[in-house]
């Protein structure tokens, strides 16, 4: 089971994201938990639900610096989610994106 965290202003704008991403998983056959959370929830989200990659919407692009230093001990990567994927709601490349991030 794969733990993907999509983090933006509010967690609505990547709500649809997250659903196209599931979507994507479930067609290939992979287990995820997906789900999106607003930048100020983070800290709370994290103590209580672990993660295997933080993505960033582009509109918290400017985070990404702070959470590495905040979060390194937690030792999952982080990173800010395609613009053009982003804007296209491309849940199957974003999805590859947070797979590939893991590894």
């Amino acid at each position: 089971m794969k733990n993907i965290m999509l983090v933006c202003v509010a967690g609505m704008s990547t709500s649809l994201l997250v659903s196209k991403m599931q979507k994507a998983a479930q067609e290939l056959n992979i287990e995820a938990d997906i789900y999106a959370i607003a930048e100020s929830e983070v800290e709370k989200v994290l103590a209580n639900k672990g993660a295997d990659v933080l993505l960033l919407g582009p509109q918290v692009r400017y985070l990404k610096g702070t959470f590495e230093t905040k979060y390194k001990e937690k030792n999952f990567p982080i990173d800010v989610i395609n613009m053009a994927d982003y804007g296209m709601m491309n849940g199957e490349n974003v999805l590859k994106q947070a797979l590939n991030l893991i590894g």
